[in-house]
């Protein structure tokens, strides 16, 4: 049975249970946003259960899920699904019945050969609504650079000067997230997703106050996204382990805001933005006073907040009279370092 008691008290709650079931119990049209990182079959073994059934039988249980999550998900909400292209096209198919088709997000991901095959490239991120009126914010990435010179990879030609200075408009091919290799950032986890990946996702499709809801969560990726960027969640997990960790890792999380805007960050650099909260951030970031210097020289960001001066963001080959920066943000000590330093927006 369907209660708002019973709703109302998951609310910011990882819950260990059959996704199935507790999704079940939900009101129809109550969730702003839902994310699926379902087992893909593929053999693993998670902490208490195999990942293997199968064909029919996986395919028949992931069209109970999908529909659960349609029928939960508000009109002005969204529905991303996280797979292998081997399943996605299955889900589409069913979800194309049900729901509205916006976009098929490549996310490049290196994975394993697999023999008489290509070498899979790319996970995808199905993203599907109910309604028009569903929720939408167009975003932007950090400019990609290369490693050594750090000149912008992408070639602007003649229009170097319509460069936004912290990056471009995100497409539905995301090449600048990786997959967590580095088993110090690693949980006790064969699929864990990086928490920026959901946080791109989460500043495109809802609001602060929202609710997200995974009935996947693991080790609460999605919920800690959801902390991060001031949004409610509901957390749903089989498996008591990973309800333990995800709760624990959810104590340390703190919101990710510059002026009550929120950004994603990952390794102590702003990565995403909304594109309409530009103009209220930018203040806190050092930009060149030539729009053109973005091809050469990066947009850093002040951490006010970690006490960081500005000086130990500066490269050691800094131009002081390419750059300005709000008077605010810089100390006297700085100032002696860089005098040529411009204060003074253009």
């Amino acid at each position: 049975m369907r209660s708002e008691e019973f709703f109302n008290e998951i609310i910011n709650n990882i819950i260990q249970g059959d996704a199935l079931e507790v999704m079940r119990k939900i009101p129809d049209d109550s969730i702003d946003v839902t994310f699926a990182d379902p087992p893909f079959n593929l053999k693993k073994k998670y902490n208490s259960y195999y990942d293997k059934q199968e064909v029919d039988e996986y395919l028949s249980w992931c069209k109970e899920w999908l529909g659960e999550m349609v029928r939960i998900t508000k009109p002005t909400g969204s529905i991303f699904v996280h797979n292998i292209p081997k399943w996605l096209i299955y889900f589409g198919s069913f979800l194309n019945e049900i729901a509205i088709f916006k976009h098929w997000i490549a996310w490049d991901a290196m994975g394993s050969p697999l023999g008489k095959t290509l070498l899979p490239n790319h996970y995808g991120i199905l993203y599907y609504v109910k309604s028009e009126k569903f929720k939408f914010y167009d975003i932007r990435m950090l400019h990609k650079r290369c490693r050594n010179c750090r000149y912008v990879l992408q070639d602007y030609g003649g229009k170097k000067s319509q460069m936004h200075p912290f990056g471009p408009i995100v497409s539905d091919v995301w090449t600048d997230i990786h997959r967590i290799r580095h088993k110090t950032r690693r949980d006790e986890h064969p699929c864990q997703l990086p928490v920026h990946l959901i946080e791109r996702l989460l500043l495109m499709s809802s609001d602060e106050g929202d609710i997200v809801l995974d009935p996947f969560v693991g080790t609460g990726t999605t919920a800690i996204a959801a902390k991060k960027l001031g949004r409610k969640f509901i957390g749903i997990d089989i498996d008591p382990k990973y309800v333990e960790l995800a709760n624990k890792k959810l104590e340390g999380t703190t919101q990710t805001s510059i002026n009550g805007y929120y950004v994603s960050e990952y390794l102590n650099k702003v990565i995403t933005i909304r594109n309409k909260d530009w103009n209220k951030i930018k203040n806190n970031f050092i930009i060149p006073t030539e729009i053109k210097q973005v091809e050469k020289i990066e947009v850093l960001f002040i951490n006010k907040s970690k006490k960081r001066k500005a000086t130990t963001l500066i490269k050691n080959d800094f131009q002081p009279d390419l750059f300005f920066i709000n008077e605010e943000n810089i100390n006297d000590n700085t100032k002696s370092h860089h005098p040529k330093l411009n204060t003074n927006r253009p």
